[in-house]
């Protein structure tokens, strides 16, 4: 074991005590403490003297620093995980909160597409946390609204795709020797008739299982283009997006112009979708909820940042997104924690039930 991580597992009640006041003023305020202050509020009778040497190993421990000479302590990046995981005491939501979570997710919520559904609980999730809403999703997640075959010569098509939020992605597909100008007609008439307002991967899914249905319809060649031309979005490995909701938030309450400055490169960070989506990814590989904590990932080493994030499931288990709470390192853990679990929860008992399309 490192030998620090040995004197983290052997700090007594009283230097684990000044610790959490620490890092809960941090928290709530984001300024140093003091060992005079510390001694006041502590449930325990020390001197001011006796606190900082407490003060004193905690620091040798790498849990807390000064920011200048003769000022308070601050939690490092090191304490603030250790806190997280090991002092944290987790809160529950109230009544109040669970229902109006469970009233916004659920409002027309078996019309909405799967990615409405998590770009609206990101909204959410921004305006109870006061942090910038985060969700991951796939682009089969988006609701679709036209489908299209292009021949460009006589082996390759170009396929065209457009979703209701006025996005467009083509892709190049290869067609079997001799398809006739007809089956192209035919595949994007057949898939027009049904897309409209499904998300891919629900169109997908529906094709599988009545595949039986389609080849009886179409005539084989043309079922199998109809495959194809779905898959060649399906399949593709790096299909997720970026919703980020109320980046706005992170300017209320700064304190001082380093704060500016951190939530800056924060912005300048989320700007870098590929590393934000990798990052909120993967949550995927958890259960419940996770938490990444400043330079505990390379993407946010600068900004001081942290993520709060959870898997949303569907009926068959599968991830079709990940939402969460991206903030400083000063998120209030303990409330956001249960508020980014229930809201994912909800979602996906929400998802589960959607009738099928």
């Amino acid at each position: 074991m490192d030998p620090k991580q040995l004197r983290l597992a052997e700090l007594d009640s009283r230097s684990r005590e000044i610790f959490r006041r620490i890092v809960e003023n941090y928290l709530v305020t984001g300024e140093p403490v003091g060992s005079r202050n510390l001694s006041r509020v502590i449930p325990m009778t020390l001197s001011p003297a006796s606190v900082r040497n407490v003060m004193a190993d905690l620091e040798a421990a790498g849990l807390i620093y000064s920011p200048h000479i003769s000022a308070g302590r601050l939690p490092t990046e090191i304490g603030l995980r250790f806190f997280v995981d090991a002092l944290m005491e987790v809160g529950d939501l109230s009544q109040e909160e669970r229902a109006r979570i469970e009233a916004q997710i659920r409002a027309g919520g078996e019309h909405k597409s799967v990615e409405t559904l998590l770009a609206e609980a990101s909204g959410l999730l921004s305006g109870l946390s006061r942090g910038a809403g985060v969700v991951v999703t796939t682009k089969a997640n988006a609701a679709l609204k036209h489908i299209e075959f292009v021949r460009l010569d006589h082996n390759r098509a170009l396929v065209v795709l457009v979703a209701e939020d006025g996005s467009v992605e083509n892709r190049i597909l290869d067609l079997p020797q001799g398809l006739p100008a007809s089956a192209l007609v035919e595949a994007t008439n057949y898939l027009s008739e049904r897309i409209r307002g499904k998300t891919l991967g629900d169109l997908h899914f529906h094709l599988e299982n009545a595949r039986n249905a389609a080849e009886q319809e179409l005539d084989a060649i043309t079922a199998k283009l109809v495959q194809a031309g779905l898959a060649s979005w399906v399949d593709e490995p790096d299909s997720r997006r970026l919703i980020v909701r109320g980046q706005a938030n992170l300017l209320e309450n700064l304190s001082a112009a380093e704060d500016l400055e951190r939530i800056r490169l924060l912005f300048t960070d989320l700007e870098t979708q590929k590393d934000v989506i990798d990052l909120v990814a993967r949550a995927e590989r958890s259960e419940g909820v996770r938490i990444f904590i400043g330079s505990e990932n390379n993407l946010f080493s600068l900004s001081g940042s942290s993520v709060i994030a959870a898997p949303v499931r569907d009926g068959s288990r599968t991830i079709v997104g990940v939402i969460g709470v991206i903030g400083p390192t000063r998120l209030n853990y303990g409330r956001i924690v249960p508020m980014v679990d229930y809201t994912a929860r909800v979602l996906s008992q929400l998802i589960n039930r959607k009738p099928a399309e």
